[in-house]
């Protein structure tokens, strides 16, 4: 199993109404991209200093169903907007043993 991890920490110009587009387009993805296996996408409710806006964990079997994910047309439009809008973006890929 492949984890997936993304988190944004979006420009303070960016209003909720933005944010929450963005969100609904992350969530939109498991529905025309086959090969996800688990996909949660949140926003941060403890608003930490160290905090980041959105959350995203995804699951997939193996990295060719991440690759596949990855270079998704579909993904590819949401990652763009993720990136103009946020002041940063992380991410972590590790694999979890079955």
């Amino acid at each position: 199993m492949l984890i997936h991890i993304v988190c944004w920490k979006y420009k303070s110009e960016i209003d909720e109404p933005t944010r929450e587009e963005h969100r609904a387009k992350l969530r939109a993805l498991p529905n025309v991209i086959e090969g996800i296996e688990v996909f949660d996408v949140g926003a941060d409710i403890l608003h930490l200093e160290r905090s980041f806006h959105t959350g995203l964990v995804a699951h997939f079997a193996d990295r060719a169903a991440l690759d596949h994910y990855t270079d998704h047309p579909d993904h590819q439009a949401v990652a763009s907007l993720g990136k103009q809008i946020s002041e940063t973006v992380v991410s972590v890929d590790f694999y979890q043993p079955a």
